[in-house]
């Protein structure tokens, strides 16, 4: 009961929040009042490119490009194999117009496999044509044709539980950390923002000392409002270590649920006090995810412009699938259906089948899952506006055969199984501490699978909670855990239990390294996997 408490408490206090201060303006759009080392020039005459550049969606010969400005303007990337820019290409983009909220994406196309990349963007003023931004550059490796060491990170929930940015203690320091390092890639997991929490001026901690956080108006409340959710993407990229890391590394996001509101799904009408303007979470979901996509270097999916789940193959060893388990969700429950239907879902009918059909065609060595939440770590929905005993994750405590949630995994794993899909890994984030877990037939409830690994990893800049009850419907043998049984709940970033994970491929034989570090990038665990034929 004790584990169970622990896990109740981090749901409760998942909204619940410090805080931030203001001062600059950063232009017109969703972000007002900003105080924060933002990229700006003296010549105010120029577009201005107050958060950076950021690539991300790589594949086999393209990448997504993207930057905002602060008035009518047109994107302009040039691209080359060299530093110096000899040979370099032109791709003019799209305008940045106030329906993006000034952010433009650019498709850069017929990439050289395997090279890096180095870029410039700018904006030309559409007011003044022969008026152009100061360039900011960035760089990325494309993805290879052959074999080769692959590198990648993942983490997620940053700016959460009102622990925002902090210039005085650093910032978001752990995107310094993993920065170092400089992955092939980065999988942000999910709660990249935290939409339903305010973020306040200042928080006192256990010690005494403050903790003092940098604030905007878009941060003083809850987001009800497209210009809100805006605000709140734009918010993170003021830290000077997130924006340097964007300029270095790709990121490739998917999302969970604080980009839109503590643990909501399709359908449901908020309750809550705060939400006094809109309860539809249908309605403010729509604004996140145009937000999402309006502050990320995101490809749309021609056919399905809003889809997020997607696929990508990096070399001939690893392909990603990133999964989407908020836009298709059935309610949140007691999570005890004896039948899979549209009230049992998670991934959804339509999602299952394609990741499905993904996997067995894929022909990568290592099947990478991107969940955006943990298959057996115990996560109850205790929003107060929702009746007791109810669920948000896979898991339902019952720990006997699969029901509710868990009945799509088992169809999953059964798939799997009969398919002889070999070499997958699921990695995660969400519940704020970092773990590995082996899922082994022989201790579960559930059989028809073959053994396989799961690794947490988590949180960037936010409370740190933890550890969690665990299911047992799946048969999970937890190998390590990050945080001690009995750590108090809501750890401040300033403790030092925030963590990120990589996945190292070795190119010659595709031996599967995955390691968790600390928020200083110190080695905490290594697993080494060996794949499988």
């Amino acid at each position: 009961m004790r584990k169970l408490r622990v896990s109740l408490n981090r749901r409760a206090l998942l909204c619940g929040g410090a805080g931030l201060i203001a001062a600059t303006t950063l232009g017109r759009g969703a972000l007002a009042q900003v105080a924060a080392p933002a990229i700006v020039t003296a010549d105010k005459a120029r577009p201005q490119m107050p958060l950076g550049v950021q690539s991300g969606d790589i594949l086999d010969d393209r990448a997504m490009v993207w930057s905002k400005t602060d008035r009518p303007a047109r994107l302009i990337v040039e691209w080359s194999t060299t530093e110096s820019f000899r040979d370099a290409r032109r791709v003019v983009g799209p305008a940045a117009l106030d329906v993006s909220d000034f952010t433009a994406r650019i498709d850069l196309t017929e990439l050289p496999p395997g090279e890096q990349i180095f870029y410039r963007a700018m904006f030309q003023d559409l007011g003044d044509l022969k008026t152009l931004s100061v360039p900011l550059t960035g760089k990325f490796r494309t993805v290879p044709s052959g074999r080769r060491d692959v590198l990648f990170a993942y983490s997620g929930d940053e700016a959460g539980q009102g622990w925002g940015i902090n210039p005085g203690w650093g910032g978001m320091k752990l995107y310094e950390s993993m920065r170092k390092l400089q992955p092939d890639f980065f999988i942000h997991q999910g709660d990249q923002i935290y939409a339903d929490g305010v973020i306040n001026a200042e928080y006192k901690l256990d010690d005494g000392s403050v903790w003092r956080n940098l604030t905007t108006e878009a941060k003083s409340h809850v987001a009800q409002s497209l210009a809100d959710y805006r605000g709140a993407f734009a918010y993170n990229l003021l830290d000077e270590h997130k924006r340097r890391f964007c300029t270095e590394v790709p990121m490739v996001v998917q999302w969970d649920d604080h980009e839109t509101r503590n643990n909501w799904y399709p359908g449901q009408i908020i309750g809550a006090k705060n939400y006094d303007k809109v309860t539809s979470a249908s309605l403010l979901s729509a604004w996140a995810r145009r937000a999402m996509f309006d502050y990320n270097a995101m490809r749309t999916n021609a056919d399905d412009p809003e889809r997020i789940y997607r696929s990508f193959a990096y070399g001939p060893s690893l392909e990603v699938f990133m999964l989407d388990e908020r836009s298709y969700r059935g309610p949140n429950s007691p999570n005890r259906q004896s039948v899979l239907n549209d009230d049992a879902a998670f991934l959804g009918s339509a999602q299952l089948r394609w990741l499905k059909a993904a996997l067995l065609r894929s022909r990568a060595t290592w099947k990478v899952i991107a969940s955006d939440m943990p298959i057996s770590i115990v996560v109850p929905d205790l929003n107060p506006d929702v009746p007791p005993g109810t669920f948000e994750a896979w898991a339902n405590a019952e720990n006997g055969a699969p029901s509710g949630r868990e009945l799509e995994l088992a169809d999953l794993f059964g798939f799997i199984k009969t398919n002889r899909i070999r070499n997958l890994v699921w990695i995660t984030a969400d519940v704020h501490y970092a773990s590995v877990t082996r899922y082994d037939p022989s201790r579960a409830q559930f059989t028809e699978f073959d053994p396989f690994w799961e690794i947490v990893s988590g949180p960037i800049n936010a409370g740190t909670f933890g550890p969690g009850e665990i299911d047992q419907t799946f048969g999970p043998d937890v190998k390590w855990v990050s945080i001690p049984a009995d750590m108090k709940q809501n750890r401040p970033p300033s403790d030092g239990r925030q963590f990120f994970a990589t996945g190292k491929i070795d190119g010659k034989t595709d031996l599967l390294t995955m390691t968790i570090y600390d928020l200083d990038g110190k080695k905490l665990h290594t697993l080494d996997i060996e794949p499988t034929a």
